[in-house]
């Protein structure tokens, strides 16, 4: 009861609150549930731009009717944004003129562009209009659409990355997302408009109490973009989106007068970015737990774990990790930065309105669908790359025949076969154990297909592999709760599914290798390791040194060493 109190108002100060939790350990419960009065963070935003929108979740889900239109339009090809968005100015101010006959509907404008414009480029050239959402598949996902340019020319394209701003749909609540809120999403979608998505995240753990630093993105949050720049093979696009719903008391005028407003603040001016940080000096560093409070919690674990009368055979614990310096951190800027050896990753970004900005780097996949194809994949156990391919091999082979990282692994993706078997007639899994290689780390790794018995078993699939093994640990009720027991910060989004709904597909991730960035507040990055049979607390802590180093590297925090400030006199 104590640490679930505690998890709400977590990160306060970003003092040592494990200290606090063990020390209130043996007072009386009423005593436990007012001390967290004191530990309340208050996060103070910069004001950003931003436009009203509807909440497709609002009202009673037996009361909504289908969407009375939902079709996109495609306009000529031209040879610039410029161009583009004067092209779709011009479509929206005709189309206000003649309004559609549909009480409710979803419209999308998109206007092929005949040159690939980077889609982090773009969100970086919107000058803060909130919200933003970006998300960037692995550059050998078929995710194929047909797109046409206006005068009859088709062509595939692979869509690389989506940057959205603005929200023409906005899902969200603080209540768990369940099967309503799916369908309050699908409704907006069709199978025939296959670029009109509802990008998003949930949170890991829906009925832990949401902490100040997450408060804006509730217990999910998605968003239907109003304007979005899609980078394809070769190519780009420039598109708008009108969402409407009388029963929503949200207009056909009150939508397209947002989206103007939203048009207005459009830069069609895209500067490229280096993708290099400025070198800074790190102004404070710490952790939640801290390392001896984590060798603490690991060892307990590992007690629970090895008890004969216990059913745990896993359990995933995570660090909370503040760092401030002396710069701002741009979160596009550094996602930029984490594009250049995400080649095999996902990248992402989600940004409400006056809020940080969760971005992640995450190589693990939960689902993707297409039709009633599904696949996902089994990820566990982490070693470093080597130096040289023969160092590489050595550590690969150190990998594959560790007992502790089999053990782990092979909880993950039996797992996740099971969950399939429930809503699929057949699972084929392949490769069954191999290496995934990544820049900076690497992986045990399965890939497992199987087909739907119905398109609505999406939401079951989403619900039953959230959370799974790799990020939770096995069982997943008892992992879940000793996790709410022994970490005194809230994972938010972290380690919860971000990607996005479609009409015909979709694709999750899962939200590791991530962080929550403010410009003036720096950054709580986030990073976990399974604790199984066998498992050290020094070498897990380790585990996660290197699983951030991804973004410490990348911004080169470079300070200068604690004996020379101390040298010099100065104390911090």
């Amino acid at each position: 009861m104590a640490t679930a109190t505690l998890a709400r108002h977590s990160l306060a100060h970003f003092m040592d609150l494990e200290s606090i939790k063990y020390s209130i350990a043996a007072q009386p419960v009423s005593r436990r549930q007012s001390l967290h009065l004191f530990y309340h963070r208050c996060y103070h935003h910069k004001p950003c731009s931003v436009v009203a929108s509807m909440n497709g979740c609002q009202g009673n889900p037996r009361d909504r009717v289908p969407i009375g239109s939902i079709e996109t339009r495609t306009f000529p090809a031209v040879t610039s944004p410029a161009l583009a968005t004067d092209t779709l100015n011009l479509a929206i101010s005709e189309m206000k003129a003649n309004p559609p006959l549909f009480t409710s509907g979803i419209l999308r404008l998109q206007v092929p562009i005949q040159q690939q414009i980077e889609a982090i480029d773009w969100l970086h050239s919107q000058h803060q209009i909130h919200p933003r959402c970006f998300f960037s598949g692995r550059r050998q996902s078929k995710d194929f659409t047909e797109v046409t340019n206006g005068n009859g020319y088709q062509k595939s394209n692979n869509v690389v990355s989506v940057a959205g701003v603005g929200s023409a749909v906005l899902f969200r609540n603080d209540h768990p997302f369940c099967y309503n809120d799916w369908k309050s999403i699908k409704r907006f979608l069709s199978a025939n408009c296959p670029l009109i998505r509802a990008y998003g995240a949930i949170r890991f753990d829906a009925r832990a109490n949401i902490s100040s630093e997450w408060e804006p993105f509730g217990s999910f949050y998605f968003i239907i973009p109003q304007v979005e720049l899609d980078e394809l093979d070769g190519c780009s696009m420039l598109a708008t989106t009108i969402a409407w719903d009388n029963a929503f008391s949200w207009t056909w005028e009150q939508a397209v007068d947002a989206v103007e407003a939203t048009m207005t603040q459009i830069s069609s001016n895209v500067v490229k970015l280096s993708k290099e940080v400025t070198r800074s000096f790190i102004i404070s560093t710490s952790h939640i737990p801290s390392k001896m409070y984590w060798d603490l919690a690991v060892e307990r674990a590992l007690q629970i774990i090895n008890r004969s009368s216990s059913p745990l055979a896993k359990v995933v614990l995570a660090r909370s990790s503040k760092i401030v310096i002396a710069n701002d951190i741009d979160p596009i800027a550094w996602l930029a930065c984490l594009q250049v050896e995400g080649e095999n990753a996902y990248q992402f970004c989600l940004q409400p309105p006056n809020a940080p900005a969760f971005i992640g780097n995450t190589a693990k996949q939960l689902f993707h669908r297409n039709c009633l194809g599904i696949s996902s994949e089994a990820m566990a156990g982490t070693r470093a790359r080597g130096g040289s391919m023969a160092l590489d091999l050595q550590i690969q082979l150190d990998l594959l025949s560790s007992p502790k990282d089999h053990l782990e692994f092979t909880i993950v993706r039996d797992n996740i076969r099971k969950k399939l078997e429930a809503v699929c007639d057949r699972i084929v899994v392949e490769p069954n154990k191999a290496i995934r290689k990544l820049h900076r780390v690497q992986h045990l790794y399965a890939r497992l297909a199987g087909e739907l018995r119905s398109e609505d078993d999406e939401f079951n699939i989403l619900s039953s592999l959230h959370p799974t093994p790799a990020v939770c640990g096995f069982p997943t009720e008892e992992a879940r709760l000793l996790i709410a027991e022994t970490e005194v910060f809230d994972r938010g989004m972290y380690a919860g599914p971000v990607g996005w709904f479609g009409g015909g597909e979709s694709e999750f991730a899962v939200g590791i290798r991530s962080a929550l960035v403010e410009k003036g507040l720096g950054a709580l990055i986030y990073a976990g390791t399974g604790i199984v049979k066998g498992s050290n607390p020094s070498l897990e802590w380790e585990e996660l040194e290197l699983k951030t180093s991804q973004f410490t590297k990348l911004l080169k925090l470079e300070g200068p060493s604690r004996q020379k400030i101390e040298n010099s006199g100065i104390i911090i």
